[in-house]
Order: C-alpha cells, then sequence, then structure tokens
C-alpha cells in the first residue's frame, strides 16, 4: 500500500476476506517528505515560497475554494511579486486547464495555484514544496494523498498544512498530527489503520465505506468478526 485505502477495502484485507500487498520498498534515490503542521501567516509562506523557487524548483499551493482561487492567486503575487503563477482548478475550461498544466510542466510557471485536482495521478518530479491552506477540511487520506504529489524524484521535498484557527482540536489535530509523526517512506499502511480508527471500518456488505465501531472498539470488533470468518472457512472444509 503506498496511499491510503478506504477503510472498509483495507478491514477485508486485514479480515483476511481479501489479499493485500505492502509495498515497502521506494524507488531508487527517493527521500522522505519534511512535513510541517504550521498555523497560516504571509511570513510563513512566502519564506518557503522563496526557498523552493531559489533552488529552481516549482510549488503547489492548493487553495480549495473555487470561488475565491483568483483571490488567493492575487495575494500571492503581492508577497512574490517575480514569481510567475498561475491558476488550475476543475471548473476551468479543458483547453484552457490544458495548457495551463503544460507550461507548469514545460517550468515556464512557478507556483500553481490549484483545488484538489492535482491529487489525480500528477508525476512532476520539478516540484517538490506544496502548501496546503485549510487543511482541516480534509479527510486524512485525501492529506496523504496530495503530500504524495511532491517528492516524485530525488530532491528533498516539503508539505506543509496550514490552518487558520488558534487551536486544533478533536479530529482535525489527530489527522494532521498523525500526518507530521507518519511522514517516511512506508509510512501510507500505518496512516490507512489510524484513517479506518478515525472513520470506522465501514459495511462488508452494502456501499458504505465508512461506519462507527465506538460501541465494541476496533480490536474487539475485529477479534469477533475473525472468529467468524474462521468458523464459516472451518464449515465450508469440513
Amino acid at each position: 500500500l503506498s496511499a491510503t485505502p478506504i477503510p472498509r477495502t483495507l478491514h477485508l484485507a486485514m479480515s483476511q476476506l481479501r489479499g493485500v500487498s505492502l509495498l515497502m520498498e521506494p524507488p531508487a534515490g527517493r527521500q522522505a517528505i519534511i512535513t510541517e503542521v504550521v498555523q497560516w501567516n504571509d511570513t510563513l509562506v512566502k519564506e518557503v515560497l522563496q526557498k523552493e523557487l531559489g533552488r529552481q524548483g516549482q510549488a503547489y499551493y492548493l487553495h480549495n475554494k473555487v470561488e475565491t482561487i483568483d483571490l488567493a492567486a492575487e495575494q500571492l503575487r503581492e508577497l512574490l511579486p517575480t514569481a510567475r503563477i498561475a491558476i488550475a482548478h476543475g471548473q476551468m475550461d479543458d483547453k484552457q486547464l490544458a495548457q495551463t498544466m503544460q507550461l507548469f510542466d514545460h517550468g515556464e510557471v512557478d507556483i500553481l495555484v490549484c483545488s484538489t485536482i492535482i491529487a489525480n495521478g500528477l508525476d512532476l518530479p520539478r516540484v517538490n514544496t506544496i502548501i496546503i491552506t485549510d487543511s482541516i477540511n480534509f479527510g486524512l487520506g485525501q492529506l496523504h494523498q496530495l503530500r504524495g504529489r511532491v517528492g516524485r524524484g530525488s530532491v528533498q521535498a516539503y508539505c506543509y498544512f496550514l490552518y487558520k484557527e488558534q487551536r486544533l482540536h478533536g479530529d482535525a489535530l489527530d489527522r494532521l498530527r498523525t500526518l507530521e509523526s507518519n511522514a517516511d517512506l512506508g509510512a501510507g499502511f500505518k496512516i490507512a489503520n489510524r484513517d479506518m480508527e478515525l472513520r470506522g471500518v465501514g459495511h462488508i456488505i452494502g456501499r458504505n465505506q465508512h461506519g462507527h465501531v465506538t460501541p465494541l472498539g476496533i480490536n474487539l470488533f475485529e477479534e469477533l468478526l475473525n472468529e467468524a470468518v474462521e468458523e464459516l472457512r472451518t464449515g465450508q472444509s469440513a
């Protein structure tokens, strides 16, 4: 598992109802992404992006509100007037979006202000910094997937999960601290396990991808399910 599967899929695998393979060997030269959870401020954003551009790299600035993404890009232009900044999101005209991504791919754009559209399999080795604004609004698996858009080559990559609140608390705090403490290569399986604990395991039969096991607890639930699976297997063998 290089990314985080939905809780139901992982649960089926851990219950021995489906097979699972763990990919623990990273590609040659790949480095763990340095991850920080930080309260949002202009100074930090400017310093982080200047550092990336200073080493001739590129960056993602993820702002997932299409209605204010132009404003976010303007604010970045004020902070970094010499940077070449473009916008990409799913509501753009297909031709315009393709042209923007081509410019970014060719190194003619320094910073891409974007929505979660970048989660769809982009592999750009020159992009090695990602700033995710309002990170408390994303799920654990989604944040891990977005972090994986940088560090695609041998250059050290950086990921910054920003939040605007005075204090983090509850599940939001748990999600971000989980990512911060599990930034090593091959951490996807541990993150997926934590995601399953936070969201529940879902329905084995049915469409629901997650659910609650709080009354039983994940360990007891697993034990009872494993017993039921073993009983079915024994009965079939007999």
